[in-house]
């Protein structure tokens, strides 16, 4: 049992089990009916996701100085009450069943995913 931190739009892998979104707006030009069946995502959650001016930061940052502020922008928005217990939820979750969650940047290590993924383990989550 784990949670997989993935590209949403990519193949899907055996055991990968539901598909969550984590991001702010669905994939555009993609009917609904078929968000799962085109490996985008299962469910649809965007309270992980950044605020569209948090995001904004981070796909504006070139350099390392503002990647850190997107990042702790991002943390802060992730340590509001509402979203620290999704996180935990899911934490808790991963160590009994299979799912993933992701975002649709190319790059994990220039995507808010990469941070999600820290706070995933940081609350006890079985990442994988």
């Amino acid at each position: 049992m784990a949670v997989r931190i993935i590209r949403l739009g990519s193949q899907r892998v055996e055991g990968e089990g539901t598909r969550i979104g984590t991001v702010r707006r669905p994939p555009r030009g993609v009917p609904k009916t078929e968000f799962a069946s085109q490996n985008w995502y299962d469910v649809w959650f965007p309270n992980l996701a950044p605020s569209v001016e948090t995001m904004k930061l981070g796909r504006q940052a070139k350099t390392p100085s503002q990647w850190a502020k997107f990042i702790k922008k991002y943390r802060a928005e992730m340590g509001t009450p509402e979203n620290s217990h999704a996180i935990e939820l899911l934490a808790v979750l991963s160590r009994q069943c299979n799912f993933s969650v992701g975002c649709y940047c190319e790059d994990e290590m220039r995507c808010h995913r990469s941070v999600l993924r820290e706070l995933l383990a940081a609350a006890g989550a079985r990442v994988v």
